[in-house]
């Protein structure tokens, strides 16, 4: 493996990007310039760390640093793992990686391609929402 090795990755989740690289170091893991340990809220922080527990000691092998924008928190959070995951796979060329990934959640390595269904012309409110009837 070479030192000067860099992955760039993304990863989109809703209208959140992210965009991660990957490369040799010593396990550190930035979100937005921040340390992932300071990352909040919590749920969006242990979400980020899913992979890094899945890789388990090839983690500890690779600095990573990811940049979101777009979207909300969660949202932001779903594509910076899906982008940490892909990079971890690709720097580490680790096929039972990539299936200890697919096993455990698809939509680590796969993006959720599903969006917010566009509102349709002359209705009221929602996406759905038919037109109400009366018949009197």
């Amino acid at each position: 493996m070479t030192t000067n090795k860099i992955i760039i990755v993304s990863g989109k989740r809703k209208s959140a990007i992210a965009r991660a690289v990957v490369r040799a170091g010593t396990g550190i893991v930035m979100v937005n310039n921040t340390l992932l340990d300071q990352c909040s809220p919590k749920i969006a922080m242990m979400l980020l760390q899913e992979p890094l527990l899945l890789a388990g000691e090839g983690a500890t092998k690779v600095d990573i640093e990811i940049d979101t924008r777009g979207g909300g928190i969660m949202g932001q959070a779903e594509a910076a793992r899906l982008a940490m995951a892909k990079g971890l796979v690709a720097f580490l060329r680790d096929k039972k990686l990539e299936k200890a990934f697919l096993e455990y959640d698809r939509h680590m390595l796969v993006a959720d391609v599903r969006r917010k269904e566009v509102r349709k012309p002359n209705r009221h409110g929602k996406a759905r929402a038919a037109v109400q009837k009366s018949y009197r």
